[in-house]
């Protein structure tokens, strides 16, 4: 029998060792940020991704052997457990195929089953069930009479009889097992209406569709629409190909005993062994469709915390409203708020020239070079008000429409009270808006990633499942980009690798009392960061006031000594990596020959590469690679627009079914999967990811219900 890391590396397709190693890493208390940055050479260069892949499958697998013990437990001490049934415990894969193999010794409640054997109709079942015996039924039932035991006739032998092979055809593993597998390949959901009402289920109100074909938003769907009372769901099999399929297993001959174990088969399907299976196999779909959805929120949400930054300009931040007035703020180059006021654009035209001469003024005061609207309620109104503000203005400003999903709960969190005790609730958000256009992640980690809104139905997802998943990818986020030790927010703090809500909170503590950090070993003084914490997180932490520059880079201190090694082996030193004057430092490692070098310095090869990398560019951001986001000088209305129109767009959402995209009005455009590219995709993820700028071309537009199509794949080439 494999062990654990076997298993594990036969599903990942590495080598044991390499699992041995992770395992050991994640039971010593490492994170997987470290694991994955600073370990790279004892698990061969695994991803984050891939690390948590790992760990969730190690926890599973773990849960499932001690499941498997607590099985066989029960079992033996009932005096039941068999070799060969503990050998096929030991040999289950899956949780399911344990509690199959458990059922039948399980305590019960009582059941007619359970009755009958009460009544010493047992023996009875199993001479009937093994068919060996050719005298008649009631001839075999005649002998278990006994009025004391409330068996009063033939007739109530056999009924007993029956419901106990009925109960064993229930609990078989085996069959279990075979027709959960018949029911995936060939069942079908099958949904109609629960009352006849217009409603978003409508698609559902007379659906069928084969249960190997049915997609997750569809079963997520299907689920909301039966929890709201819209729709009746079952799970359809063909009932002679399920009775076919327990008759090859129980039938043995054509006595009349087979006959009547037939019937039982009958039975035990219709009234015990469906009803179970059919929950059994909604949970499954359930499960199965949590998991996707899950894992694409996940996707989603890498990509949206990953966005690049719009660093260094004063910004104004507008969060629109119709009864409360449009909350404005303005934050410098830092994320510091300067000034904050409410205008009122769309209470009539007097208000809205009021609303840009005040909104210029401040433009002009601050030197606002930017401009955030969210895209939310009166987002449209707010837009048009701030182009023709720019127009007066004469340029000089742009702005961008930024996802204020989670603002409003941000703005009314205690983290938001205790960051801006002396600002109105709706005023906070505004700052939140201005300084997501500026860096995005460091605004978002404040934020539950569950109310980001790049998700679909995570209401109705495990909720412990999905903010352990989103979590990881925050955390993965937060520590791929670095973070400013002396300018962080407690917030952005906790997300790194080794802190928590504790030991963030007692750094910013400790850089208000004590100054600014000017070296990373200065974090060991910090309350209850002790050298674990300071292992685990001193790599993602960057201190650009040190007068090492190697506190402002990704090289971990314990690799400090092989970076000089290594400049000293290329003829440079730490002052020359301050200057920038290490341009051929890659080059000459690689003259030097890469396997060389990293055995010279003590590291391994991947080390090396890191150290090289990090040295090349000191405290770069990786965000700076990706494509500025798109900033505009006017507004585009969904009147505007006609087929055959191509423009540039921002990816706010992926879907199963398409790739929501942001050009420019009011309502994001849908590009259904099929117009995503030439080729056939099984998600739109495989294409396209959220943030990305693309091009679309306009299919078609219908004002009444605010709907743009829009393909990808029909922009023309000289237009690409």
């Amino acid at each position: 029998m494999q062990n654990i890391a076997q298993t594990l590396a036969q599903e990942l397709k590495t080598s044991v060792q390499y699992v041995e190693n992770v395992i050991a890493l994640l039971d010593e208390g490492n994170t997987i940020p470290f694991i994955a940055r600073y370990r790279k050479e004892m698990h061969g260069s695994m991803d984050d991704t891939m690390l948590r892949t790992l760990s969730d499958r190690l926890t599973y697998l773990r849960n499932l052997a001690q499941r498997k013990e607590e099985v066989k437990n029960s079992i033996a001490n009932q005096e039941k457990l068999t070799e060969e049934l503990a050998a096929a415990i030991d040999a289950a894969k899956t949780l399911a195929e344990v509690e199959d193999l458990y059922r039948p010794y399980k305590q019960k409640r009582r059941t007619r089953a359970t009755m009958a054997k009460e009544k010493g109709l047992e023996p009875l079942a199993q001479c009937i069930f093994e068919q060996k015996d050719k005298r008649p039924v009631a001839e075999l039932a005649a002998d278990y009479i006994d009025a004391e035991k409330g068996v009063e006739t033939v007739e109530d032998a056999l009924a007993g009889a029956n419901d106990i092979i009925a109960e064993w055809i229930a609990d078989d593993a085996a069959i279990r097992k075979e027709l959960r597998e018949l029911t995936v390949k060939k069942g079908h959901l099958r949904t109609v209406a629960a009352r006849e009402e217009d409603s978003v289920y409508r698609l559902y109100y007379d659906f069928t569709q084969p249960i190997a074909k049915l997609a997750g938003h569809q079963i997520l769907a299907v689920n909301r629409g039966e929890k709201e009372e819209f729709l009746k769901v079952a799970v359809e099999l063909d009932r002679e190909w399920a009775l076919g399929l327990i008759w090859n297993r129980c039938v043995a001959n054509r006595s009349e005993s087979a006959a009547f174990v037939r019937a039982a088969c009958e039975d035990g399907f219709d009234r015990l062994l469906w009803p179970s299976m059919e929950r059994e196999i909604r949970s499954m779909l359930t499960d199965n469709a949590c998991e996707g959805a899950i894992a694409m929120f996940a996707l989603n949400l890498r990509p949206l915390l990953m966005q690049p930054t719009v660093k260094g300009h004063v910004t104004m931040g507008l969060d629109p409203g119709y009864a409360h007035g449009c909350k404005v703020a303005v934050v410098d180059g830092t994320g510091k708020v300067l000034d904050t006021t409410v205008v009122y654009p769309t209470y009539g035209q007097r208000q809205k020239d009021e609303a840009i001469r005040k909104l210029s003024q401040m433009v002009r005061r601050h030197g606002v070079e930017h401009i955030a609207i969210g895209n939310g309620t009166a987002s449209r109104e707010t837009e048009q008000m701030a182009v023709e503000m720019i127009r007066t203005l004469g340029g000089g400003v742009a702005y961008m429409m930024v996802n204020e999903a989670g603002a409003s709960v941000y703005s009314a969190s205690k983290l938001a009270a205790e960051e801006f005790p002396e600002f109105d609730v709706n005023l906070r958000s505004a700052v939140s808006i201005a300084r997501r256009m500026q860096d995005p992640l460091a605004e978002l980690v404040k934020i539950d990633p569950k109310a980001i809104g790049v998700g679909q139905y995570q209401h109705d997802m495990p909720q412990k499942r999905l903010d352990e998943t989103l979590s990881g990818v925050v955390e993965d986020c937060v520590n791929a980009v670095g973070v400013d030790v002396n300018t962080a927010s407690a917030s952005l703090l906790g997300r790194v690798s080794g802190l928590n809500g504790t030991t963030a909170k007692n750094i910013v503590k400790y850089r208000e009392e004590n100054g600014i950090f000017t070296t990373r070993r200065q974090l060991l003084k910090v309350p209850k960061l002790g050298p674990k914490a300071f292992e685990q997180s001193a790599g993602f932490l960057r201190v650009p006031e040190s007068k090492s520059v190697l506190d402002n880079t990704g090289v971990h201190p314990e690799s400090y000594a092989a970076a000089e090694a290594l400049l000293a082996l290329c003829g440079y030193t730490l002052k020359d990596v301050a200057k920038g004057e290490i341009a051929l430092l890659e080059q000459k490692v690689k003259l030097l020959g890469e396997e060389k070098v990293a055995e010279k310095i003590g590291v391994g090869v991947p080390t090396l590469r890191d150290v090289v990398k990090e040295l090349m560019k000191p405290g770069r951001d990786v965000r700076d690679d990706l494509p500025a986001p798109i900033l505009r000088t006017d507004v585009l209305d969904i009147k505007d627009l006609a087929p055959g129109m191509v423009l540039s767009g921002t990816v706010r959402n992926v879907v199963d079914f398409g790739v929501f995209v942001d050009i420019g009005v009011h309502q994001d455009g849908l590009v259904h999967i099929s117009q995503v590219c030439n080729k056939f995709i099984k998600h739109p993820s495989e294409m396209v990811a959220v943030g990305d700028i693309v091009k679309v071309v306009v299919l078609e537009v219908d004002q009444k219900k605010h709907r743009i199509g829009l393909s990808m794949k029909q922009v023309p080439k000289e237009q690409k």
